[in-house]
Order: structure tokens, then C-alpha cells, then sequence
């Protein structure tokens, strides 16, 4: 426990009183063996390690009530890409390469941008999105001090790298779409198993928040195949806008022969892109979702129509290479007020999945949401490799509010689905069928073990 990060797999639940490392010790057909480092002891497992099945026993409870609290909220990152990327092609990338700079101020662009990633945790290493912060922040004061020369040549390079980080973007999303079909298929049947985990809530509890910072639209496209309709902020229905107003907007049906006792849909979710979208594009006051398919090679095209007439620098990523301040913190003010309003209630369960923990306006929102003694933190992680996770753990000090979940052998998709997160399935007739079942077999069971013995006799 002394490392600056966890090393391994790491669980922490229900009664843990703190997090429990272990490592895959043997696999094999009656399943995974488990063995504990640092010889921690715990109630749960006998002395040096523990099953699979033993794990899950463990974890799946505690999802399961965590999952139906009054409120439950999903902060998605870029690992979620991640690993339906890697399913499909065996390789993943989140177009967050390292750019180099030519501009005339190119030397202080790249010390600053350096010393922004250190700050964050991120290493000396920064990527496209400390880049393009550092370049905002130069372009605005450029235009202050009227240096009409350099700001051009910024400018450029500004924009370019704009049309880098999205063409990375769409790249991801093509690799995904054009992967051979059975293996999109199943890592599809695997995403969309994740969401409706999440997704599959009684009536008496408030709607599902979804929230990413991830660009790309692989959410939609599970949601879309997941029938799961998706609540967000803009209206219309071929160029949707963006509107500021919030209102609780919902769906409900009315049943056969009831009249006045409308009922919550199945299968709906609120959904925010806390960083914005490949998809959402500045057109002068107004802030649209264009019609670009999932899996689309390039933007440009779509964005050189009628009434959009836009370029990849008006596409709406946070940071972005917005003119002026007011549209520099529209639309994303709104969309973290609508996160810190979702968090910060009691009774509140809060689940990350491939989030990074880089993000201070995120972290500051789920430290606050912390200090409501009712509500809980899960972070499910396939790793931590910077350390931050251990780090805010231990800062923030609230370990009964938090459930950890991290490892490659646990927290990859196919294990959360397969072994360790809910199933879908929560409506009472799945429920009562399953008793049946349950019931069922036992009975059976308790009668081929009676006449086993009768016949021995």
C-alpha cells in the first residue's frame, strides 16, 4: 500500500476497510484463482487469496443495491472507447497524440503545455487538449495587444490541429464501424449489456444520468442499438439546437383502459457531453447537432452544407477556438451545471468507468458531492497507471463513500458484464420469474438428492 500507485488489481467494498490488492494467480476450466499481496487478511477470503466466484458473491450485491439508490449517475471516458476499440481491432487510441508546435511563440506553447499536463497528473507528456488550452490563451491575448502577424500564424496552426484532433476522432469511430461483424457484434452486445446495467431501474427512482467527456458518439450508437432513448439538451429534428432553458422533460405512457396514471417509459436516460461532441458545431448564435453518421471518415463534408457553412474550427470540443469569451464558456457552463446539480443530492450514487480522474472541474464536483454523508463514489477502472486514483482516494478521505474496482483482470468490459455488474433485468416479472425458477430447481435438485439416497439404500 506504500506504492505511489496501485500495481495490480485492487477491490474495495461494502465493509472493506481498505482497498485489497491481489494479482491473477491460475486460470483454468473451474475458473480464476485470486492471490492477495502485501498478506492482507480480510473476513471474506480465507488466507492468501480467493475465486471468482467468491469476488463475485462479494460485488454483485453491493452493485446491485448501489445501482437501485434514489439517484445513479454514469461518468464515462475515454476508457470506454477504449476498450470497444480494442475488442474490435486489437488496438486503441483517443486521438490525444502530442502535437510540435511552429509557430512563432512555439518554445513558451510547449513549456506551458508541459507544465499543464504535470499539473493535472498526466505526466511531462501533454497532449492535443493542453495544446490547444495554451494556444486559446495566447490567440486571446494576441488580439488584445493587436499583433495581427502572429495571431494569423497561430490561427493556423490553431485551426489545423483542430482538424487533426477531429479527424482522429472519426477515425476511431471508422475503425469500430468497418471492424468485421461478428467481432463489432459482439463487442456492441458487450456495450450495450454495460449501459442497460446501469439503465435498468424500477419506476420509483429518478431517470439514469449518463455523462461523458469522451467526443466520439460510441454511447449513442450502443444506446441506438439498446433501444435506450437518450434526453439531452438540444431540440429539433433534422439540425437539433441547443437550448440553455432546462426543463425536467420526460416520457410516459399511458396503459390500456387506466386514464389519468401515466407511467414512467422503460429504457430512457439523461444524457450530457460534459466536453462537447464531434457532432456539435458553432453556427453564429446557435450551437447545432449536424447529421453525421457514426462510423464517417471525415467531417468536412458535413459541415459544407446549407445553413451550416461551418470548418472543423467551429466544431464544438472543449477546449475549443472559440472568438470570443462568452461563446468560449457556452455551452459547457450549462452542461456542468447540470452535472453538479445531478451529483450533489442526497442519496446520490455516482459510478465512473475509463475516467482518468484528469479533469479539476470534474474532480472538484465529485470531492463536493462527497460531503453528502448519503451518497457514493464507485470507480471502476482497467487500471492506474498515473497513480491519480490512489492519490484522490487518499486525499479526499472518504473511504466509506468510496467502492473501488480497478484491474485488468477485473475491470475490463467483458468481466464488469460477465461477472460483477448487475443484469438488465430488474422489472418484476423478471424478478417473480426468476424466484420461480430458483424454486424450482432447488426442488428438483432436493428430489434427485432424496432418490440418490433411496437408491443406495
Amino acid at each position: 500500500m506504500d506504492n505511489s500507485i496501485w500495481e495490480g488489481n485492487v477491490v474495495k467494498v461494502r465493509d472493506d476497510r481498505e482497498p485489497i490488492c491481489f494479482h491473477l494467480s491460475e486460470s483454468n476450466e473451474s475458473g480464476r484463482q485470486f492471490a492477495v499481496d502485501n498478506n492482507q487478511v480480510s473476513s471474506w477470503f480465507a488466507e492468501g487469496g480467493f475465486t471468482e466466484s467468491d469476488l463475485r458473491s462479494r460485488v454483485e450485491p453491493w452493485l446491485t443495491a448501489l445501482f437501485q439508490s434514489e439517484h445513479l449517475s454514469l461518468l464515462a471516458g475515454s476508457g470506454l472507447t477504449s476498450s470497444v476499440q480494442f475488442a474490435v481491432t486489437e488496438s486503441s487510441g483517443n486521438g490525444m497524440g502530442n502535437p510540435d508546435p511552429k509557430s512563432y511563440y512555439c518554445e513558451q506553447i510547449k513549456k506551458e503545455a508541459t507544465e499543464s499536463s504535470a499539473r493535472m497528473g498526466r505526466g511531462k507528456e501533454p497532449n492535443i487538449e493542453d495544446y490547444l488550452r495554451v494556444q486559446n490563451e495566447l490567440l486571446r491575448g494576441l488580439k488584445i495587444i493587436g499583433d495581427t502577424g502572429k495571431y494569423d500564424e497561430l490561427k493556423a496552426e490553431t485551426d489545423n490541429l483542430i482538424k487533426v484532433f477531429t479527424d482522429n476522432i472519426t477515425s476511431i469511430e471508422y475503425s469500430i464501424a468497418s471492424a468485421p461483424a461478428e467481432k463489432r457484434s459482439d463487442a456492441f452486445n458487450k456495450l450495450v449489456l454495460f449501459l442497460m446495467s446501469f439503465a435498468s431501474r424500477t419506476g420509483t427512482r429518478d431517470r439514469l444520468n449518463i455523462f461523458t467527456t469522451n467526443y466520439d458518439r460510441l454511447i449513442e450508437a450502443g444506446a441506438d442499438i439498446a433501444g435506450l432513448h437518450l434526453i439531452d439538451r438540444f431540440v429539433g429534428a433534422l439540425t437539433p439546437v441547443f437550448r440553455s432553458s432546462r426543463m425536467d422533460i420526460d416520457m410516459h405512457y399511458n396503459p390500456p383502459g387506466i386514464r389519468g396514471e401515466p407511467r414512467y417509459l422503460e429504457g430512457v436516460a439523461r444524457y450530457t457531453k460534459l466536453h462537447g461532441s464531434i457532432d456539435w458545431v458553432s453556427c453564429g448564435d446557435t450551437i447545432r447537432r449536424i447529421g453525421l453518421p457514426f462510423g464517417a471518415k471525415d467531417v468536412s463534408p458535413f459541415l459544407e452544407v446549407a445553413g451550416i457553412d461551418a470548418d472543423a474550427s467551429q466544431i464544438m470540443i472543449y477546449p475549443n477556438a472559440s472568438k470570443d469569451k462568452e461563446t468560449a464558456e457556452y455551452p459547457y457552463v450549462e452542461l456542468f451545471r447540470d452535472f453538479a446539480a445531478a451529483l450533489c443530492r442526497p442519496n446520490s450514487t455516482v459510478v465512473t468507468y475509463g475516467y482518468s480522474f484528469g479533469d479539476d472541474h470534474i474532480n472538484r464536483v465529485l470531492r463536493d458531492m462527497l460531503t453528502i454523508p448519503s451518497t457514493h463514489l464507485v470507480i471502476l477502472s482497467y487500471d492506474d497507471s498515473t497513480g491519480r486514483i490512489k492519490k484522490l482516494y487518499e486525499k479526499w478521505g472518504r473511504a466509506n463513500q468510496i467502492s473501488l474496482i480497478i484491474g485488468k483482470d477485473v475491470a475490463n468490459l467483458d468481466a464488469l458484464v460477465d461477472y460483477y455488474l448487475p443484469k438488465p433485468a430488474i422489472d418484476r416479472t423478471t424478478i417473480r420469474m426468476a424466484d420461480l425458477l430458483r424454486q424450482r430447481y432447488d426442488n428438483q435438485a432436493k428430489a434427485s438428492e432424496k432418490k440418490e439416497g433411496v437408491d443406495e439404500e
